[in-house]
């Protein structure tokens, strides 16, 4: 018994030996290939395991935020053998992945797509043949002229939305509404899905799929994955194993959620029935002969893509937006008063408004700003070597740009509050309250992405979010909720952690703003 224990030893300090000796040639090698360039400052790591216990898990972003105090702009960690630069300026991202595209817009392998069946993500997949085709079909389908036709249909689902709130005014209430709100735009433009109630199949199927995918896709649960792939072969009873055990229901998720309403659809073009959507439009244009396995394959991945990450990011921001009208009645009351001016009381807003209501647009930028639903945006990767002001950036690279630390740690006017402060006005010129251009991190919208990978839903999430907002300052107060004995009920402002954010539950009174307001909003129902 002694010699087989001593002999376990023996094997373990032999792998232990191996990998540390694996790690310094792969250092070494490395090293020459900088030829004498230095890699960015960084907090100096642990051997083989680099620089995983230096982060919060929960809030890498703060981590990598307070890092620019010692490092500066650029960082570079390791995370076991994977090489990470954290950008944490506008400057710099905008240098690297704005300007030098070619090089930083491919995407890290994440382990955990693959293993919960949504490898098929088109904002996950690698600089290739494969993506270009992808964002060719998103352009044909998804760009600013063509999103202008979905007003229709956004404004009439906005109204579902007030009739909602109005029906179910509690203080526990509004978080559903939003959900359904967000879940039923996006199944309508995608697939001309008709979904009414929160229990649909397919509403459910995203709203879980959503869920396993957030907790699994943060960079250095990932990087744990890289580093031991026989982790993702052990049987799901294993202890410790339960992530395994949710990919199995992640990849049966992904698989109904990338085929099923695709099908719908067909289904519905054969029978004459179909309703105009993203999909409806793409089979449309491609003659039968035409739709080869690989092109339908490229549509189901793209459509799926819309549905799924516009489905968590667009509650995420219609949560925020009501915290911070619950946190700020100044802000709510200004915003009224300008709606009321434009639409005299005694109508819903339409888009031909929107010119007209420039604090609103305000307030959706500084939503945005405030809370960043993607602290870190999405991983790039650099497909080649390249050097940054005397710095070596390895091929390979994982590259995280921090939007938080942009738009937390930019300088401001002297006459604007701190970075933390919500306040619209930021976004204004002080002398005409006209917006201010985009032209930076602050009035600009860095949460959609950069370079190449620019989100191609970006218009259509603007127009949805700006309706949703100017319809319900127009018509609904967002009040603090009360206790039994009439106290006011204390709101946190407290987040979610993970690769997506949200505000954790809150509960406030969603009222209507008059009687008349009521009808306003009964007789919208009734077009």
């Amino acid at each position: 018994m002694l010699n087989d224990g001593l002999r376990w030893i023996d094997c373990a300090c032999a792998l232990v030996g191996a990998c540390l000796a694996y790690n310094w040639l792969s250092e070494k090698r490395k090293r020459r290939a900088r030829g004498g360039l230095p890699l960015p400052p960084g907090p100096r790591g642990l051997p083989f395991v680099g620089n995983i216990f230096d982060i919060d898990p929960g809030r890498p972003w703060e981590t990598y935020t307070e890092w620019t105090k010692q490092y500066g702009e650029i960082a570079y960690m390791k995370l076991f053998s994977q090489d990470v630069i954290v950008l944490n300026s506008e400057r710099v991202v905008r240098s690297l992945i704005d300007q030098r595209s070619a090089i930083y817009s491919d995407r890290p392998e994440v382990p955990t797509n693959k293993l919960f069946g949504a490898d098929f993500n088109t904002a996950f997949l690698p600089y290739d043949d494969e993506w270009k085709l992808h964002r060719k079909l998103f352009h044909n389908t998804l760009h600013a002229e063509t999103c202008i036709s979905y007003q229709p249909l956004i404004l009439q689902r906005v109204h579902i939305l007030l009739g909602d709130l109005l029906k179910n005014p509690g203080s526990a209430s509004f978080e559903p509404h939003l959900r359904m709100f967000t879940a039923s735009i996006i199944l309508a433009v995608t697939y001309g899905y008709q979904a009414v109630a929160w229990s649909d199949d397919l509403v459910q199927c995203a709203a879980k799929l959503v869920k396993l995918l957030i907790d699994a896709l943060p960079p250095h649960r990932a990087a744990v994955l890289g580093a031991f792939p026989i982790l993702t072969r052990l049987p799901t009873w294993f202890p410790g194993a339960g992530f395994l055990r949710d990919a199995v229901k992640g990849r049966e998720l992904a698989r109904h959620a990338l085929e099923d309403p695709f099908e719908y659809v067909k289904q519905q073009m054969a029978a004459g029935t179909a309703s105009r959507s993203m999909v409806s439009d793409l089979l449309t244009e491609v003659d039968e002969k035409q739709l080869t396995p690989e092109m339908e394959r490229a549509m189901k991945a793209m459509a799926s893509t819309v549905f799924l990450a516009g489905f968590d990011t667009s509650s995420s921001f219609m949560f925020t937006f009501i915290l911070a009208m619950r946190m700020h009645p100044d802000v709510q009351r200004r915003a009224q008063a300008e709606m009321d001016a434009v639409l005299g009381g005694g109508r819903l807003p339409t888009f031909e408004d929107r010119p007209s209501l420039p604090y609103i647009e305000a307030i959706i930028r500084e939503v945005l700003r405030w809370q960043i639903i993607l602290p870190l945006s999405l991983p790039h990767a650099t497909s080649s070597d390249d050097v940054f002001e005397g710095y070596f950036i390895p091929k390979g690279a994982m590259v995280l740009p921090n939007v938080w630390a942009m738009v937390r740690c930019v300088p401001l006017p002297p006459n604007q509050p701190p970075a933390d402060v919500f306040e619209p006005a930021r976004h204004l010129d002080p002398s005409t309250g006209q917006l201010l251009p985009e032209q930076n991190a602050i009035t600009g919208h860095p949460q959609f992405g950069f370079g190449r990978r620019v989100c191609p839903g970006r218009f259509l999430s603007e127009a949805t979010m700006w309706a949703a907002i100017a319809s319900i300052l127009a018509v609904f107060d967002v009040c603090p909720a009360l206790d039994g004995e009439g106290r006011e009920v204390p709101v946190s402002g407290e987040y979610s952690t993970g690769i997506s954010i949200r505000p954790l539950p809150f509960e406030c009174e969603i009222r209507p703003r008059s009687k008349k307001a009521e009808q306003i909003i009964l007789e919208a129902l009734d077009v």
